[in-house]
This record gives structure tokens, C-alpha cells and sequence, in this order.
């Protein structure tokens, strides 16, 4: 632990550091942490998992004290990202008690509040924290310590004016690191406006390509899956993360890998948070083999040991993909990087191909496995389980038989209006005199109400439903009024309001 206590480090913090099983600082370690330390503003490019966490951390753990006041506040672009950060600094300042609370949307807010009164450290995302500060349960004005983690990621998910409106709440006299994996124009200004004279720290990729192989297979649209089964079956893999561009893909593979006896979790932003972390608690101690996500499990989650990466839907931004591949090949092990083209992902890999950091080989397909998909996963009671023709089929006769229900109803109620008239009401029918009474009740209000068709001029609304005499008023008014006109030329007023 001699090199991190050269970077400034107390012994208190080494300690906890050689108990977690680290032996000397990464690139991006070496160059942050004396400057931390030394309180200066930082710009660093880093990827993640390069050590960033702890890089950022260790001048907040050395500096601050227990104190129940938020004096560290970092953002971050995803909810497991932040309960990541949080249990690793948690982790860090075990002995100097701090006490770190991570918030996020998709739990209750109520037990937020209740923690934020005692909170030291705070990690969160920038939209649960703009709730806080509109309710006023938060304040920020003893902030010393401002850290941006995944800015660049946070700028793509469109969080930008939140976090400007965050940092405008900060006091202006503080410390702030900023971590992206890529700078751009949008941090650059970012950094301009709200740093001073900050530091640019660079390092070098935290993947070796030597040791990444990335390859494609040009496959049939109908046989991707199969393809899919088919290496995962075959491939020597250890920990696997299969990217898809949509929610509804990743459901569908998960689901479908799971038909088929593979192990096989989900991880998306539509699913409960609870069940998110309890799915990458597993798949970190590896009691899950196959970790299917959309891009919000590429950014920002340091998962260790995930030895192939797939490719079932190709992102349209190379940064992207290679946010994807970053999760193999790290710290000196071998991984893999396969990509499944088929003819929706053209368009996206003839972009990707025109990168000249990325170096992918194509791969003859193996002899295929034909594997039969699933495409209607309904809920229980709602049809699970069941082809889409079965589906059809059992609607087709629901409707049928609600159709026969009512065709049966109606032959018991319906009666001819000339058999209706004559109807006789007697007692001893009283099985449909209720029935009876009804339909002579309405024929004896459809004809005190009945009246002949006249045009718009002759009508009087106002009279509707009145005794004969009334009715025969109304014509006699009309007719005058006729006469009246009759010799006078005019256009009709059409109906309707102008």
C-alpha cells in the first residue's frame, strides 16, 4: 500500500483499501488523487470501470467529518450507478462513519426525506434531486465537494438544463470533479461556466484491444436467435451481457432464453428498482450467467469478469458500442466482442465500420441449432403460454359465444310491435307483466310525443310533447308565417352553430 500512501492517502484509508483487496492505484488513480486532495477543479476523461470511484472519493473521505449536513454531492446518470457509488465510498470511509445516502427515482420518497436530515454524503440522480429541491427537503448550501460522474451520459439522457439548475443551487465557492468517458463541447462549456481553473486529467483505455477479439456473423432475420443459442452453448464463457437497442427486445430474449433452460436476467429501465439491484447483486456474485440490457447497463456499472459481450442489436452511435465492449477485456483478461448483423443492422454497422479505432473481423456461421421463439408472452390468466393461433382462436370463440348470449337474449326479449299492441295484460301472466307494463309505457309515451317531421322555420322546441290543441297551435303559427314570406325572396339559414 505504499504507492497510495505516496498519493497522499492516510493510513486510516489504506487500511480499508488493502481489506477490499487493492494493491496499487490505477492510471486514472496515480493522476486524480494528489490533485483532489490538493483541492483543485478537475476535467478527467475516463472510462468506466478505470478506478474513478475512488479517485474522486478519497479527497471527500480524507477532508470531511461527520457533521448531519450535505457537504458532498455527486450525480450520476442512472439509479444502479448511483447505489454503485454510494456502496463504494460507503465502503471506503467505514472508519470515519460518514454517512452516505444514495437517491433515485422508481422507490418511495418518504424514507429519502426522512435520511436526508442526517446525510453527509449524498449520490443521486438529477431528477429525484430536483424533486427534493422542489418539495424543499433538500438544501445544498454547505456543499464542498461537487462531482459530476458519466457527464457525457448524462448530456445523451437529456439532463443537462437539470443539471445546470443543480449546480446554480451549489455555493459557488467549492470543489468540483467532473468524470466523462468522452469530452465534449457540451462539458467543455459546462466546465468553463461553472470550474475554476480546472485541471484536465487523460488516461489511456481502460479495455486492451490485444486482448479484445471482436467479430460479426451475417445471419438470416430468422435465425438470429438460434445463431444467439447457438454460441452460448458452444462459446467458453464465464460471466455473458447481451445488448439490445429496446426494452421489448431485451424482454423478449430473457423470456425465450429462459424457455430453453439458460439462466438468464433482465435489466432495463422499465423494470422495479428493487429488482434491478437484486439482479446485478447476482449477476456481480455469479449466480447469474446472462445479463440482458438495453444501454443503461453499459454506462456507468463496473461488473467484473463478463468475458463475452453480444451484440443482438447493433446502436446507431459508435460511442455506444464501444461503451458495450468496454465491459470485457478489462485489467489483462481476454474477452469478446460478437456482433449479430442481420439486415435491420446494416445501416448502423456500415457507420460503425468507417471508425478506424474499432477493428471487427467477420466469422463463417456455425452449423445452427434451429431454436423455435416465443413471440406472445402474456400475463397469467390472459393467455401466457399460448400460440398467437390459439390466442386468436379462443378470442374468435369468446366473441362467438358473447354474440350467441346476446342473440339469445334478444329472442327472449323480442317481441313484434303488432303483437305488442295487442297484447293482453292479464293477471295470471305474471311471469311478463313487469315486461308487459314496460313496453305499454313506452308506446303510450312514443305516441303522446310523436309529431310529423316539419322543416327547421316550422318548428317550436319549445312546445315538444304538448296536448293536440298545442300542436295545432304551433301549425296555425307557422303557416302565417309562411304567408307572411311568401312573397318575400331569401335564402335559407343553414343549420348548426357559427
Amino acid at each position: 500500500m505504499e504507492k497510495f500512501t505516496q498519493l497522499g492517502l492516510s493510513k486510516e484509508l489504506t487500511d480499508v483499501l488493502k481489506q477490499f483487496g487493492f494493491k496499487e492505484p490505477s492510471e486514472i488513480q496515480k493522476k486524480t488523487i494528489p490533485l483532489a486532495l490538493a483541492g483543485k477543479d478537475i476535467i478527467a476523461g475516463s472510462a468506466t470501470g478505470s478506478g474513478k470511484t475512488l479517485a474522486f472519493a478519497s479527497a471527500i473521505i480524507e477532508k470531511l467529518k461527520p457533521s448531519n449536513e450535505i457537504k458532498a454531492l455527486i450525480l450520476t446518470p442512472t439509479r444502479e450507478l448511483a447505489e454503485q457509488v454510494a456502496t463504494s465510498i460507503r465502503d471506503f470511509s467505514k472508519n470515519k462513519n460518514l454517512n452516505v445516502l444514495a437517491i433515485y427515482g422508481g422507490i418511495n420518497i418518504n424514507p429519502q426525506i426522512r435520511a436526508l436530515s442526517v446525510a453527509d454524503v449524498l449520490v443521486g440522480t438529477p431528477g429525484r434531486i430536483l424533486d427534493h429541491l422542489e418539495r424543499r427537503t433538500l438544501r445544498l448550501d454547505h456543499v464542498e465537494f461537487l462531482v459530476l460522474d458519466e457527464v457525457d451520459r448524462m448530456f445523451d439522457m437529456g439532463f443537462r438544463d437539470d443539471v445546470e439548475r443543480i449546480i446554480n443551487e451549489c455555493p459557488k465557492k467549492r470543489q468540483t470533479m467532473m468524470f466523462s468517458a468522452t469530452i465534449t463541447q457540451d462539458i467543455d462549456y459546462l466546465s468553463k461556466k461553472y470550474t475554476h481553473n480546472p485541471i484536465e486529467v487523460a488516461v489511456e483505455s481502460y479495455v486492451d484491444p490485444s486482448k479484445l477479439k471482436q467479430v460479426y456473423y451475417d445471419v438470416p432475420d430468422n435465425q438470429k436467435f438460434s445463431l444467439l443459442v447457438t454460441l452460448l452453448k458452444n462459446e467458453d464463457a464465464d460471466l455473458v451481457m447481451i445488448f439490445c437497442n429496446t426494452r421489448r427486445n431485451v424482454d423478449f430474449l430473457t423470456k425465450n432464453l429462459t424457455r430453453i433452460g439458460m439462466n438468464a436476467k433482465a435489466i432495463h429501465g422499465g423494470i422495479e428498482q428493487k429488482k434491478r439491484i437484486r439482479v446485478l447483486d447476482e449477476f456481480h456474485k455469479k449466480g447469474l450467467g446472462i445479463l440482458v440490457g438495453t444501454d443503461v447497463a453499459a454506462r456507468g456499472l463496473d461488473v467484473k469478469g463478463v468475458s463475452h459481450v453480444y451484440n443482438y442489436d447493433l446502436p446507431s452511435e459508435s460511442k455506444d458500442y464501444i461503451h458495450r465492449i468496454g465491459r470485457t477485456a478489462r485489467a489483462g483478461e481476454d474477452g469478446k466482442a460478437i456482433i449479430l448483423l442481420s439486415s435491420r443492422d446494416y445501416d448502423n454497422f456500415r457507420h460503425l465500420s468507417k471508425s478506424s479505432d474499432i477493428n471487427i473481423k467477420s466469422e463463417e456461421l456455425p452449423e445452427l441449432e434451429i431454436v423455435q421463439i416465443q413471440t406472445n408472452f402474456q400475463r397469467s390468466g390472459n393467455g401466457f403460454g399460448r400460440s398467437p393461433g390459439e390466442f386468436r382462436s379462443s378470442n374468435r370463440s369468446n366473441r362467438h359465444s358473447n354474440q350467441n348470449d346476446r342473440g339469445r337474449n334478444s329472442d327472449r326479449n323480442f317481441r313484434p310491435r303488432s303483437t305488442r299492441r295487442s297484447t293482453s295484460y292479464s293477471s295470471g301472466r305474471s311471469e311478463h307483466s313487469n315486461r308487459d307494463e314496460r313496453y305499454s309505457n313506452r308506446e303510450r309515451s312514443s305516441n303522446r310525443s310523436f309529431r310529423p317531421k316539419t322543416s327547421s322555420r316550422g318548428r317550436d322546441y319549445s312546445n315538444r310533447g304538448r296536448e293536440h290543441a298545442g300542436r295545432e297551435r304551433n301549425y296555425s303559427i307557422r303557416d302565417n308565417r309562411e304567408s307572411r314570406h311568401s312573397n318575400r325572396s331569401f335564402s335559407r339559414r343553414p343549420r348548426g352553430r357559427f
